[in-house]
């Protein structure tokens, strides 16, 4: 068992424990919600949620359950702290981001509380590094209220056909205008650049759409700058659901596989920018 050499007595201590034999199953669903340099870490008996936010128009959300960690011990019903994400990230990549094939870094995250570091145990052929990170007092997550039952339409998509659109699309566009519809055009995307519009259509019946369930039609436009941090996810999903809700807000959520093939999620939420008529 990696990091066995801490003791029981040592963990009595902690609030919450969670091992990992390879820190980069953690490093890389994070690098899909940095955007931002603090995170908001949310434990549950039901596993780790990472959150960060930005201007109350956009939020993501990394969800990385309990079955995922080789060891997973919480104390309390609830665990939260606010820490800055960059020098987490920085410690797993420097210490913990071995390249050599075969050779994984094994992680350790301990937390004894309200006051006290994040201490990271981080372990590769033996030798054990120590990082102990501050931690905040957690703020309230944004609440954007996007309920299931508030759900108009819904598409589920393989990501390379998205990676497809993005890389066709005008990124200079300061928006991206998403349309869903029962009838045609089914499902479009389209941009307004400096070379001129471009639309992206999928037919309902197209082999990359998984899912196709739309109860309206909708057609809503979305800051392009709050967009492009979700393509960090994309990059590295093997699908994403795409759903917009009655106001018009979108929730992205894609599947995204660890090195050792288990399945994790990341949920972006954005507000609209417009609504077009």
């Amino acid at each position: 068992m990696p990091l066995s050499t801490q003791s029981q007595a040592d963990d009595e201590q902690y609030v919450l424990v969670a091992s990992l034999d390879n820190a980069r199953n953690l490093s890389n669903i994070l690098k899909a919600i940095t955007f931002k340099d603090h995170a908001i870490f949310t434990a549950t008996p039901n596993g780790l949620k990472v959150t960060v936010e930005d201007s109350k128009c956009l939020q993501a959300n990394a969800f990385i359950q309990a079955e995922i960690f080789q060891e997973y011990t919480i104390k309390e019903d609830l665990v939260g702290f606010q820490i800055n994400l960059t020098v987490l990230l920085d410690c797993l990549n420097i210490f913990g981001g071995s390249t050599v094939p075969g050779v994984s870094t094994a992680l350790r995250m301990c937390y004894r509380g309200y006051g006290y570091p994040l201490t990271l145990f981080l372990e590769e052929a033996g030798v054990v590094t120590v990082c102990k990170i501050n931690t905040q007092e957690p703020e309230e997550p944004i609440d954007f209220e996007f309920c299931s039952n508030n759900v108009t339409n819904k598409v589920i998509l393989q990501s390379e056909s998205l990676k497809e659109a993005f890389s066709e699309l005008d990124m200079t566009s300061e928006v991206l205008q998403i349309t869903m519809s029962p009838s045609q055009p089914y499902f479009r995307l389209s941009t307004f650049g400096s070379s001129g519009n471009a639309h992206y259509d999928y037919s309902k019946d197209s082999d990359m759409m998984e899912l196709f369930r739309c109860t309206k039609t909708q057609t809503n436009r979305y800051k392009m700058s709050l967009l492009k941090p979700s393509t960090k996810a994309l990059a590295l999903s093997c699908k994403v659901s795409v759903r917009t809700d009655s106001r018009g807000f979108l929730s992205l959520q894609y599947l995204v596989r660890n090195d050792d093939g288990q399945i994790c999620f990341v949920e972006y939420y954005c507000c609209p920018d417009e609504e077009v008529d």
